[in-house]
C-alpha cells in the first residue's frame, strides 16, 4: 500500500509533481471512467455489459508470463537467454551487476524505440529465416543493433547503450538498421531518431542517475541507494524509486510540443475536452460515496491549473515493467508496489475494447469517422478521443474501489480491483497479476481480434498517426 502525500494542488509545482506521478494516471483516468457511466463522454459511448465478451475471449489464449520487453526479443527463439549465457562464459566473465547493466541498457533504448511502427513495415532477420512487424519487429531490430554495438561509441565494448554513440545517429543510420526503405515504411521514424537523441543528452545531464559514463545501466548504481535490505539479505526496491527516476532523468527526450504547466514539460500527459466541460467532480457535493478523506483534509479544495490534464505515461511504464525483470531475475533484487501500476493505455488493450463493443465511437464524432470496415477513423495521440480512449482503457483493466482523498486529489489507497483482470481471475481460478494479464490476454487479445476483424492489416481499429514518441 502507498499514499502519495502532497500539499494542496493550489500550485502549479504541486500540480506538476502529480502529474508525474502513478497514482495520478488512476485518478485521472478514473475521472474520465465516471463520466462515461454517466454518458457524458464526447466520443465514446460505454456499453459495460460487453466487458463479459472481451473475458471469455482473453480467458482462451491466457497464458501465464509477465507484460516485458523480454518477451517480444525471444518471438520466434529465445535471444535473450543465449546472450546472457555467451556473456559468462566469456573471458573475463562480467559481473552480475554488469550483465544487467547491459540488459536495462538494452532494454531502455528499445522501448524508446516501440512506438506503433505501421502496417506495412517489417524487419527480416539476416538469414532470411524469419520477419516480424509491429512491435516485435521493433524488438528484434533494436536486438540485432544492440549486439553489433550500435548503441556503443566504443568498438571494444560493444554491449551498452552510452551518448557519445546516441549523438552520432542520424534518421539515415536508423533507416538503414531498420531496413526501412520506400517499399517498406515506417511511421513515426523520425520521432524515434530524435527520442534517441534526447536520450543521449538526458544521459549527459543527469548523472546522478546514470553515473559519469552516460548510460543507462548505470541507474543500478542510484537505485541501490534508494533499496532496503531484508532481514534475509535480500536488496528490495520501491517501485516508485524505479518509475520516478525515469520519469525525472528522461523528461527532458520527449519533444517540446507536449503538454507544459508552468513551463515544466509533463511527457505524455493531455487536456481531456470531457473533463473541462464537466468541471471537477471533487466539489462538495458530487464527491462518489467510495472516497475516504485523509485526517484533516477538507471536502472542498480551490480549483487549480491542469485539473484537466490526463497522465498516462504509456512508454514510462512500458520500459518500468520491462526493467523490472532483468532486475528481479539477473541481480536477485525484489521490487515491491507493482500494484501501483497501471495497464497500458495503448492500441492493442484499447482496441479490444472497441473491437468488443465496450467502448463504441459514436457515429459523426470525429470528422474522420466512417461507418464502413473500409474506413477506419485516423486521428493523431492528442485528439480528444484518442485521450478519453486510452483513459478508459486504464480503467477498464485497472479500476479501484476504494479511493482516499488526499489535499485535493484522489489517491489510490487499498481494495484495488481489475475489470477485466478481476474478471478473468474468477473465471480461470488463478491469481494473475495485471502484468501477467498484459501480456497474455489483452495485448494478446486485441491483436487477436484485430487479425480476425482486419485480416488484411491485423491494425488497430482506430489508426494512430504515430509521431514514434506515443504509441
Amino acid at each position: 500500500m502507498s499514499l502519495l502525500t502532497l500539499d494542496l494542488a493550489s500550485s502549479a509545482t504541486n500540480q506538476i509533481k502529480y502529474l508525474r506521478s502513478l497514482p495520478a494516471i488512476r485518478e485521472r483516468c478514473t475521472r474520465v471512467h465516471n463520466l462515461a457511466q454517466r454518458g457524458q463522454l464526447e466520443y465514446f459511448d460505454y456499453h459495460p455489459e460487453k466487458e463479459s465478451e472481451v473475458i471469455d475471449f482473453c480467458s482462451q489464449i491466457i497464458q501465464i508470463p509477465p507484460h516485458s520487453r523480454w518477451r517480444h526479443f525471444d518471438v520466434g527463439r529465445p535471444r535473450v537467454q543465449p546472450l546472457i549465457d555467451s556473456w559468462e562464459s566469456s573471458n573475463p566473465v562480467p559481473s552480475d551487476l554488469e550483465i544487467a547493466k547491459r540488459l536495462i541498457d538494452l532494454f531502455l533504448v528499445s522501448v524508446l524505440l516501440d512506438a506503433g511502427a505501421g502496417n506495412q513495415w517489417k524487419y527480416t532477420e539476416k538469414d532470411g529465416s524469419a520477419s516480424f512487424a509491429r512491435s516485435e519487429g521493433l524488438a528484434v531490430a533494436s536486438f540485432d543493433m544492440f549486439v553489433n554495438g550500435f548503441f556503443s561509441a566504443d568498438a571494444k565494448d560493444p554491449f551498452r547503450v552510452d551518448a557519445d554513440a546516441l549523438a552520432k545517429l542520424s534518421t539515415e543510420k536508423v533507416a538503414a538498421a531498420m531496413q526501412v526503405t520506400s517499399t517498406n515504411p515506417m511511421s513515426g521514424l523520425e520521432g524515434r531518431t530524435g527520442l534517441l537523441a534526447n536520450l543521449g543528452l538526458a544521459l549527459q545531464s543527469t548523472p546522478e542517475f546514470f553515473g559519469d559514463s552516460a548510460r543507462p545501466g548505470n541507474m543500478l548504481d542510484f537505485l541501490k541507494t534508494q533499496s532496503i535490505t531484508s532481514e534475509s539479505g535480500k536488496t528490495r526496491i520501491h517501485i516508485s524509486a524505479l518509475f520516478t527516476l525515469l520519469i525525472e532523468g528522461l523528461n527532458s527526450i520527449w519533444p517540446p510540443s507536449r503538454t507544459q504547466l508552468d513551463g515544466v514539460s509533463l511527457g505524455d500527459v493531455w487536456p481531456c475536452t470531457s473533463l473541462a466541460a464537466h468541471g471537477n467532480p471533487r466539489r462538495k457535493n458530487s464527491i462518489p460515496d467510495n472516497v475516504k478523506f485523509s485526517p484533516g483534509v477538507k471536502k472542498k479544495s480551490p480549483e487549480a491549473a491542469g485539473e484537466d490534464l490526463v497522465p498516462f505515461h504509456k512508454l514510462t511504464q512500458w520500459t518500468t515493467y520491462s526493467l523490472v525483470e532483468p532486475i528481479e531475475k539477473v541481480l536477485g533484487w525484489e521490487v515491491e508496489g507493482m500494484e501501483d501500476m497501471t495497464g497500458l493505455p495503448e492500441y492493442r488493450n484499447g482496441g479490444l475494447l472497441v473491437d468488443f463493443g465496450v467502448l463504441a465511437l459514436r457515429p459523426g464524432a470525429v470528422s474522420s469517422y466512417r461507418e464502413t470496415p473500409d474506413s477506419l477513423p485516423k486521428l493523431p495521440p492528442s485528439h480528444p478521443a484518442i485521450i478519453e480512449w486510452r483513459a478508459m482503457t486504464v480503467i477498464e483493466l485497472y479500476v479501484n474501489h476504494t479511493l482516499a482523498y488526499d489535499n485535493s486529489h484522489l489517491i489510490p489507497v487499498s481494495s484495488r480491483s481489475d475489470r477485466i483482470a478481476e474478471g478473468l481471475r474468477k473465471k480461470l481460478n488463478f491469481s494473475f497479476t495485471l502484468a501477467q494479464v498484459l501480456e497474455s490476454a489483452t495485448w494478446k487479445g486485441g491483436r487477436e481480434i484485430a487479425k480476425q476483424k482486419r485480416p488484411e492489416t491485423g491494425g488497430p481499429p482506430i489508426e494512430i498517426e504515430s509521431d514514434g514518441t506515443v504509441f
